[in-house]
């Protein structure tokens, strides 16, 4: 199956010269969901990971079944003002603004492997910002995963010494 052939693109959105890749598409059709579900947990179920950081929100869809089908827990970082006990934060910039993202400073315990799960990279900003929140924590991140990785916006060099996976790309775009 091809992944791509599953996942909308929608031009001019959410500014004028985006063309934003819609997962929602993918995570609609039952086959295309689990294989991509599937090809993160054979990639990871064997390296003794503890826990599965999911960035707000569709990384928590693809963290969370991730940290279900592996047996292991699963931490959030969300947007500011969206978890109900103490935090730690970092602002990052995005390509039309920034943001701020928070993960409870209690979610990770120091030397835990984490992988870092969200549905695409593109600038780099919201994964650079969660993995300086890990590595705050003191967790040993593993990897970053990602569905869908835009490489013409050069998101890896946000993550510099992080090692990257996606399971599908959008060249040119």
């Amino acid at each position: 199956m091809d992944l791509k052939e599953t996942i909308r693109s929608i031009s001019d959105w959410p500014i004028k010269g985006v063309i934003f890749r819609d997962l929602t598409t993918l995570m609609q059709d039952p086959a295309a969901f689990r294989e991509s579900c599937d090809i993160l947990y054979n990639r990871y179920k064997d390296m003794g990971i503890d826990k599965i950081v999911g960035i707000d929100a569709r990384g928590f869809v693809f963290g969370a079944v991730l940290a279900y089908k592996m047996g292991i827990g699963f931490v959030p970082v969300r947007k500011k003002g969206k978890l109900p006990c103490k935090t730690i934060q970092e602002t990052y910039n995005l390509e039309y603004g920034s943001d701020t993202l928070e993960i409870h400073e209690d979610a990770i315990e120091k030397g835990e492997k984490v992988i870092i799960v969200d549905d695409l990279i593109a600038t780099g900003g919201t994964v650079g910002a969660t993995v300086k929140l890990v590595e705050k924590l003191g967790a040993n991140l593993i990897e970053c995963a990602f569905v869908v990785e835009l490489p013409d916006l050069k998101g890896r060099d946000k993550i510099p010494g992080c090692k990257v996976f996606a399971i599908t790309t959008f060249e040119g775009e």
